[in-house]
Order: C-alpha cells, then structure tokens, then sequence
C-alpha cells in the first residue's frame, strides 16, 4: 500500500477515543498523522441545522486536503458519548448520514469512512464509500 503522510478524521473530543482512532487510521492507511478534528458529538453536528459549526468542521477538513494532501477520512462517534448520548443504533445512524454528507463536499477522498468505538474502545466500521472510484 501507498504511504500516507496525512488522513482526516473527524472525532469526538472525548481523550478515549482519540488513540483508537488514531492508530486504525494510522494502521489502515498507511499514515504518518492523523489530522484530527473534534467536537462532541460531531456525528450529531454534522447533521444538524447548526451552518456554522458545520461550516467551521468543513473548513478544517479542507486544510488538511489542501495543505496536508489527505486522500482519507474517517468520521467517528463511540459509546459513552457525553455529546451524544443516544442509542448505538441511532448513532451508527448519524455517522452514516455524516458519509453522505462529507461526500457530498466532493473533496476528492478516495475513501470516506464511517467508524463506531464500542464499549470495549474498539473500532467498529460502519461504511466505507468511495468518493473518487479509481479506474482498474
């Protein structure tokens, strides 16, 4: 596989989850860093009606595309979420719903992922999409 020197993810500021994300990212990609931006709750922000906050998420993702080179990004909601505390099943929701819409930025990713950290702080995937399909 390609090195990486960058990938994105987008990942609750709560401290548990940021080494599990970090090193799936890390280890899946091939990465040197993970550029990690966080909010509580992001799965839940990204879907909401706050353009501000979504704006500001969007923002920070296209420094680490336009500045970084990231071909890869991962949104991230876990257990426990202080953020969001909802259902598993209406989290894993959300995050699939944030795909679409990091998709949707047409940012050229080559795989935007969608991540759940259960309870044993290990990574779940949810879905993978293909922004950019590369031709065989």
């Amino acid at each position: 596989m390609e090195k990486n020197e960058f990938v994105t993810a987008i990942n609750c500021m709560d401290g548990r989850v940021q080494e599990p994300v970090m090193n799936w990212m890390k280890q899946r990609y091939n990465a040197l860093y993970v550029d990690m931006i966080t909010e509580a709750g992001p799965n839940k922000l990204l879907r909401s009606d706050n353009t501000e906050i979504i704006k500001n998420i969007y923002d920070r993702v296209r420094v680490s595309t336009d500045r970084h080179a990231s071909k890869y990004i991962a949104i991230a909601g876990h257990y426990d979420c202080a953020g969001y505390p909802v259902s598993a099943e209406k989290k894993k929701g959300k995050i699939l719903d944030s795909v679409e819409l990091i998709q949707s930025w047409n940012l050229g990713f080559k795989e935007i992922v969608g991540l759940y950290i259960n309870d044993k702080w290990e990574v779940e995937i949810v879905c993978i999409k293909t922004d950019n399909p590369v031709e065989a």
